[in-house]
């Protein structure tokens, strides 16, 4: 039997996932991505990894880049994951971001957040794979809930 697109979409949407917003400093230019595909790799090192399809107009600065942040979101954030997902002229514009280590944009407020350099990019179909070395962790915003997604939607911890 031969799975579609839509099947499997259907299938993956029923797994729930956290929301995170993946940036990166390409030169002056920043960019940035949401992203439900990130999940650790390894405990040692500490490495990570995150999908970025291939059609992305952020996909370049980050295959060619040497670095990005993985910002976890609040669930009271949907619009930091809304806004990093549309087209919209300057992502960042307003927003309140630190840099740490590699450069990468860290945005201020997030429920926790990881400062990576790149360690490998790998194919993956329709999406490269960017697998990250985590240089530094941070901050973690207390007792917060996570964003989630499910369905197609965003959804809180019951």
């Amino acid at each position: 039997m031969s799975v579609t697109g839509d099947q499997f979409r259907d299938v993956m949407g029923r797994f729930a996932t956290g929301v995170t917003v993946v940036t990166t400093a390409n030169g002056a230019s920043l960019h940035g991505f949401t992203a439900s595909s990130f999940s650790s790799v390894s405990l040692d090192p500490p490495l990570v990894l995150v999908c970025l399809g291939k059609d992305a107009a952020c996909h370049q600065p980050f295959v060619e880049g040497d670095c990005f942040a993985v910002n976890i979101l609040a669930a009271d954030q949907a619009s930091l994951s809304v806004r990093f997902s549309t087209d919209v002229a300057d992502r960042f514009e307003g927003l309140d971001f630190d840099t740490w280590e590699t450069g990468a944009p860290v945005l201020r407020g997030v429920l926790a957040a990881m400062d990576c350099k790149l360690h490998a990019v790998h194919e993956g179909g329709d999406h490269s794979i960017l697998i990250g070395r985590v240089e530094r962790l941070g901050p973690v915003a207390g007792d917060s809930a996570p964003l989630l997604y499910y369905r197609g939607a965003y959804q809180a911890l019951a």
